[in-house]
């Protein structure tokens, strides 16, 4: 490699530290993998990037907290690695399925019961049918952010689904699907007597705010003051209407999680919440 020799066998075994630092310093110089050629990007892609992660983080975030877990979530990414929040988060979607007596509870010293935790999460979640290929429990010890995501956008998912499998009325005892909700959201705006229609929750009408404002107030007449809302011809009254969207729903007592910015850029992720919640209160109240 093309090294000096700093120090002989002995001196690694007695553990001379500064002759040992000099030592790997001088590899990292001679062999540090780095490219001389500095890699090209886009800083206002990088920014895009962290923004979306960083508004998921925090809808998870706020999501978990609203479970009544044990421990409050500050940081997804942080607070999560040990497995026992996860577990816990998993216990309140589907009760009776964690084996606690396998788990290891906080304070948890030893890295290996971290992944211990974390492999019985990747396990459950391969048994609730989530899509983990190539996922381990070393991932999330180790703070994978779109591992993490994946996983905590499946799991909410699921607890969604679940809450409208378990309401009493007869018309979700049977498995909910996407398009369950999707065509519970269409049906009930054209049987107010309104023309919206979404194709999808990635439809890019959604972004215009129409739509949600309709099916709010189709779920309850009186929620929606129509003076305020605008026509969501561009950005700033579409901005309008999705801030209203939220102070309306939140008003009704639906549970929200998502931004304003999720209802412009029609993130399908929580295009699909929001009509979820919806649909789940209406089914608590009608």
């Amino acid at each position: 490699m093309g090294c000096k020799r700093y120090l002989t066998p002995k001196d690694i075994v007695d553990g001379l530290p500064n002759l040992n630092l000099a030592f790997v310093a001088h590899i990292f110089q001679k062999r540090n993998g780095l490219s001389s050629q500095k890699k090209q990007f886009s800083f206002l892609d990088a920014t895009q990037d962290d923004t979306q992660v960083s508004r998921e983080e925090r809808a998870f975030r706020l999501w978990m907290n609203s479970l009544g877990i044990s421990t409050y979530i500050n940081n997804v990414f942080e607070d999560l690695r040990d497995g026992w929040v996860l577990l816990e988060t998993i216990d309140k979607s589907s009760p009776g399925i964690v084996s606690w007596k396998f788990a290891n509870k906080p304070p948890i010293r030893m890295p290996f019961r971290k992944v211990e935790n974390c492999n019985q999460v990747v396990k459950i979640g391969k048994q609730l049918k989530f899509s983990l290929v190539n996922v381990a429990g070393n991932d999330i010890v180790q703070g994978n952010k779109k591992l993490i995501l994946a996983f905590l956008w499946q799991l909410m998912r699921y607890n969604i689904l679940q809450l409208l499998k378990n309401l009493k009325s007869n018309s979700y005892e049977k498995e909910t699907t996407d398009a369950d909700i999707l065509n519970w959201a269409n049906n009930k705006v054209k049987d107010s007597g309104r023309q919206s229609h979404m194709e999808s929750f990635k439809d890019r009408s959604l972004s215009s705010g129409i739509f949600f404002l309709e099916l709010l107030s189709a779920v309850d007449a009186r929620v929606v003051n129509w003076s305020l809302v605008t026509k969501g011809e561009n950005e700033e009254e579409q901005k309008m209407n999705a801030s209203y969207i939220i102070s309306v729903a939140r008003k009704l007592g639906c549970s929200i999680f998502l931004l304003p910015e999720d209802i412009l850029e029609v993130n399908q992720k929580m295009m699909l919440t929001l009509a979820a919640s919806i649909m789940y209160w209406h089914s608590k109240n009608q």
